[in-house]
């Protein structure tokens, strides 16, 4: 049996513009694509931290190294500029295959910088025992 589970995310990424006009999409930094494990073209879903708004929508990269993560088309009704996003891509596989796979979890500053890079959520209890 398949299962669907996270294949990789952008956590907390800052909403650089939002078109109405533009083709329906998002459009991200390669650099953060990569980062994600994204590819162009693949689904991804929206979570707008901002205002609890949740989309599917598919990638389209942006100029590389500009921090860009925008809002295309009819999205652009409920994520704004500057609204606090996360950004998930999953895939459906079966659970010996998702034991050995980690997914890509990116995390960014607020100018969309990377920050750091894990292969898991992380979680104040988490932080703490990593501390430890």
């Amino acid at each position: 049996m398949q299962r669907h589970f996270l294949l990789g995310k952008i956590h907390r990424c800052v909403v650089t513009r939002a078109d109405l006009d533009y083709i329906g999409s998002i459009t991200i930094d390669p650099v953060l694509i990569r980062a994600a494990g994204f590819l162009e073209n693949e689904k991804i879903d929206i979570y707008d931290v901002t205002n609890g708004a949740r989309i599917s929508t598919y990638v389209i990269p942006g100029r590389e190294g500009s921090g860009e993560v925008g809002i295309n088309g009819a999205a652009a009704h409920h994520v704004r500029a500057g609204d606090l996003v996360i950004l998930a891509a999953y895939g459906w596989m079966t659970e010996e295959e998702a034991a050995a796979r980690k997914p890509k979890v990116v995390f960014v500053d607020e100018k969309n910088r990377i920050t750091s890079l894990a292969d898991r959520e992380r979680t104040p209890e988490r932080e703490l025992a990593a501390q430890a």
